[in-house]
């Protein structure tokens, strides 16, 4: 089923994604060379619990063991924090962060650089981060589901990424997971109806070699097949009369973006 929410309720889940983005701005001055991925995850739930009644709503998920998923290099999703995992000089690193806040859940993404990276991963960031301002921009009530995709495709085409079509987004509210499904490739004018109320975790991901994964025997953490870098950016969006309004932004909670570009 999917959900259609009231105001009230879209407000709240802006609450819990104002928290990730607080945290998403803090991380980038713990994340350097020799910091391991443990030490991120317990300072992204000492951040979390810091907030009256947040919790992480990774946590126990499904079995999974982290509050935060950290991902390096080809790892596309679902690293799991470790003690052993130290970060190096050049690697980039994918923290996904769920908070659940009065019941309901928000969820965001950003891949960061560690120390000094090379142009090609410079490169997959900023076009896998594009990939995501275009897909919310057409984010519209009465679109559909498939123009998400197709905006993805759009910013992608030309050049040599792959954009992984295994993995989607999704609704989200009192569950992390909801329908609908929210693939990172579509046809425009297809899929499910984007109606005001909806509530959608919307997340491009990108290789800079092939799209094929696979899951380590963690069975957890998804990796590229060729071991090519990946980067994944995400946003949870509500679905507004006035346009996408982004509920992971610090200072946009409020503000819808559908006059992307100041117009252009």
């Amino acid at each position: 089923m999917i959900h259609v929410r009231t105001a009230a309720e879209v407000d709240t889940v802006g609450k819990g994604g104002a928290i990730i983005a607080g945290l998403l701005e803090e991380l980038p001055a713990r994340i350097s060379p020799g910091v391991t991925t443990a030490e991120l995850d317990a300072f992204c739930e000492k951040y979390i619990v810091s907030h009256d009644g947040a919790e992480p709503a990774f946590k126990g998920l499904y079995g999974f063991p982290g509050s935060v998923c950290v991902s390096v290099n080809e790892e596309v999703v679902h690293g799991i924090p470790s003690a052993k995992r130290v970060l190096a000089d050049g690697d980039i690193l994918s923290v996904d962060v769920g908070v659940r806040l009065d019941g309901w859940c928000s969820d965001s993404a950003w891949t960061f650089p560690v120390g000094r990276v090379s142009d090609e991963a410079t490169a997959l960031l900023e076009i896998t981060e594009r990939a995501l301002e275009a897909a919310v921009e057409v984010a519209l009530a009465g679109n559909h589901v498939g123009d998400i995709g197709a905006a993805v495709i759009r910013t992608v085409e030309g050049t040599q990424y792959g954009i992984i079509r295994e993995l989607v987004g999704h609704g989200i509210g009192q569950d992390v997971h909801e329908e609908p499904q929210v693939p990172n490739v579509g046809r425009a004018g297809h899929g499910p109806l984007l109606r005001e109320g909806m509530i959608l975790a919307i997340e491009p991901m990108l290789s800079a070699g092939s799209p094929d994964i696979r899951t380590r025997r963690d069975g957890w953490t998804v990796v590229t097949a060729d071991r090519s870098l990946s980067a994944h950016f995400e946003h949870t969006v509500g679905i507004t009369g006035e346009g996408p309004r982004i509920l992971t932004r610090v200072g946009a909670q409020a503000n819808a973006v559908h006059n992307a570009a100041e117009g252009a």
